[in-house]
Formats: structure tokens, C-alpha cells, sequence
């Protein structure tokens, strides 16, 4: 058990055997040795282990074994092997976590995520993903209005957000995998509000639209097409911009960035692909958007950040509800005791205001 977890949170942290080995005080060969399960560190070198990996030492004994399953990318062509491996041991610890918490629960309060009823059987064009978007929006109560949480909308709906921050670069766009039957969507910290929008609506495009495309239809695009649509569905752009328009002012493009959340090229993107703009148009603008080095960074300030406090929720009612006590709850929560009790009381505020 200790030598998978070690090699796992080796993984996570990036180090090497032999870094390692030097910040335990022990060799490289010594580590090789306990991650094949031939030695067992003593309790001192857990312990130094532990400072060097940022992993509490309850971690290497934690009893729950989970799997990530159809595990599924979206990465850019230069991120690394060795970056993925560290962004999926990461994502298993945070998944082992959220399903241990659950186990404590007679009865989890987070539903199992299910497809909406009635939606189409199947999608034959692009322009059919509109519709799509929209009935899903209808299912879920969502209204046509802009989505202020995206990350909300989902989890409370059974898809387990993991953010992560070891993708220090930005370079992956995003994974998809399954835990024990529950759907998990992994974003970076590191990316502005819009693209971890983006990329929880395309995610959630992989999930519905699963045996729906017709044949002719690539999936990349149809979910591309469907996280715009259900981001800013075609009656909200074409109330801000028109039916018709032969040019678009950036502001515009702007504007509604701000109130829903997309970035102002796939904003772009949305008029032309409902034809409230013709395709020169749409490169015309790109040229613009070359030419002020807007493809790689927009204007203004980024958007604002998702973020999930789902998780924490969980563990302070269940430590409410006496299910758990301080010290699970510490750990579940990747704290030490004593930090955790100053967190708990709220003292870590009370003296951010005093300040």
C-alpha cells in the first residue's frame, strides 16, 4: 500500500527517486525499495517524505483504492508525459478523497449524475446542436440567462469538478475520466474564467452528446459548437447583436464576454456560425485580433476564475452532523490538525480583518 501511494505522490510533486532520496535522508535505491514494496521507511523518514511530497503522513495509509477510467485528454501537442502523469496522480488523490468523504455518508447529499430525459436521439448538424443546448438548459431549469457558476451547475448535478494546479504552464485542455460511475471534469487553476468555462461545457458536450453524432459530424467541433451554444444560447447573441449584421464593433465582442463568460473569440465564432455576421466578416475581425496579439491574450482584465467549495462544504457539515471527527476532517481536507482548528473557528479571518 505505502509503496503505490509513494509513487504516486512522487509522481505529483515531479521529484525523482533520487530527489526524493535527498530530502529523506535516505539513497535513491532505498526509495526504488519502498515504492516495490521490498522495505518500509521507518517512521522518521515517513515523515520527512511526507514534508517533501506536501502529503499528510495518514496519506500512505489511507485504506481506499479508486481507479480513473476512460481517461481522456484534450492536450495541447508540447505538454509532456511526464506533466500528465503529474496532473493524474494529482487528480486521483483529490477523486480518492472526494469518494472517501462520500463513504462516511449513509446516504450521500450529492445526487448521481443521470442524462437529462428527452433529449434528441440523435444529432445530425451543427446548427441541430442549438436546439440541443437549449433543451438541455431546459431540463436543468437553467433558463437562457448567462450561467454566473458553471462549476455549481454541474456538481449539483453529479459531475465531480476536480481543479488542479500542477499544470503550471497552462499546456493540457482539459480531462475527462470516470470514478466509481461518477462523471470527473478536470480544469487548471492556472487558466482564466473563460477557457475553464469553456472547457467544462465542452466536457459536458462528451458526455451528452455520446452516441447521438451522426457519423459525418466531428465530435471535437460538435462540442465545440455545443459549449458555445449552451454558454450563450442563439436567442441571447442575437438580441445583444441582431439578426443581420455586416460588422461587429470588438467592444460588442467585449461586452459579451463579460456578461457570459466566453471568450470574446469564440464570441466571434458564435456570429458566424449563426450567420448573424458572413464569414468575411468573421476573418476580418481575426486579422484584428492578430494584428493587436488578441489570439493569445484578450484585452482587459481575465475572467474571473471558477472555483468549488463543494467539497469543503461536505467535510464541515459531515464534521457537523458528527460523522467525521477533527482529525478526519483535517485530513480529508489536506490540513494539519492544529492549522485545521484555527480554520474551523474562523480565527485565520478574524485576524485577516484585525490587519
Amino acid at each position: 500500500m505505502i509503496g503505490e501511494r509513494l509513487k504516486r505522490a512522487r509522481a505529483a510533486a515531479g521529484l525523482s527517486m533520487q530527489d526524493l532520496g535527498l530530502q529523506a535522508g535516505v539513497s535513491a535505491n532505498m526509495i526504488k525499495k519502498y515504492e516495490h514494496g521490498e522495505s518500509m521507511p521507518s517512521s522518521g523518514v515517513l515523515i520527512k517524505m511526507s514534508k517533501a511530497l506536501s502529503v499528510r503522513s495518514e496519506y500512505f495509509f489511507r485504506p481506499l483504492k479508486i481507479e480513473l477510467k476512460g481517461v481522456e485528454y484534450r492536450k495541447r501537442s508540447n505538454t509532456s508525459a511526464a506533466i500528465l502523469k503529474r496532473i493524474e496522480a494529482d487528480v486521483l488523490d483529490q477523486a480518492e478523497r472526494w469518494q472517501e468523504l462520500a463513504n462516511v455518508w449513509p446516504e450521500f447529499p450529492v445526487p448521481q449524475f443521470s442524462v437529462p430525459q428527452k433529449l434528441p436521439v440523435s444529432v445530425d448538424t451543427f446548427d441541430d446542436l442549438d436546439d440541443f443546448a437549449d433543451q438541455v438548459r431546459a431540463s436543468w431549469n437553467l433558463g437562457l440567462n448567462p450561467i454566473p457558476d458553471l462549476i455549481d451547475v454541474l456538481e449539483s448535478r453529479g459531475i465531480l469538478v476536480i481543479i488542479t494546479s500542477v499544470d503550471e504552464h497552462a499546456k493540457f485542455d482539459g480531462l475527462q475520466a470516470s470514478v466509481a460511475g461518477t462523471p470527473v471534469i478536470v480544469l487548471s487553476s492556472n487558466w482564466p474564467g473563460d477557457r475553464q468555462r469553456f472547457t467544462l461545457a465542452h466536457e459536458l458536450g462528451h458526455l451528452l452528446l455520446e452516441g447521438r453524432l451522426a457519423d459525418h459530424l466531428d465530435e471535437e467541433k460538435a462540442c465545440n459548437r455545443f459549449a458555445c451554444a449552451f454558454l450563450l444560447p442563439a436567442s441571447s447573441i442575437r438580441q445583444q447583436l441582431g439578426e443581420k449584421r455586416h460588422m461587429l464593433e470588438v467592444r460588442e465582442l467585449f461586452f459579451l464576454k463579460v456578461e457570459y463568460g466566453l471568450s470574446m473569440q469564440a464570441c466571434l465564432y458564435r456570429a458566424a456560425d449563426l450567420k448573424i455576421i458572413p464569414e468575411n466578416t468573421r476573418q476580418r475581425l481575426f486579422m484584428v485580433f492578430s494584428k493587436n496579439g488578441w489570439r493569445k491574450q484578450e484585452p482587459g482584465e481575465p475572467y474571473r476564475q471558477e472555483t468549488t467549495l463543494l467539497f469543503q462544504q461536505l467535510v464541515y457539515r459531515a464534521l457537523g452532523e458528527g460523522l467525521i471527527g477533527e482529525s478526519k476532517a483535517a485530513e480529508l481536507l489536506g490540513l494539519p490538525v492544529f492549522q485545521f482548528h484555527r480554520v474551523r473557528k474562523l480565527e485565520s479571518l478574524n485576524a485577516a480583518v484585525n490587519q
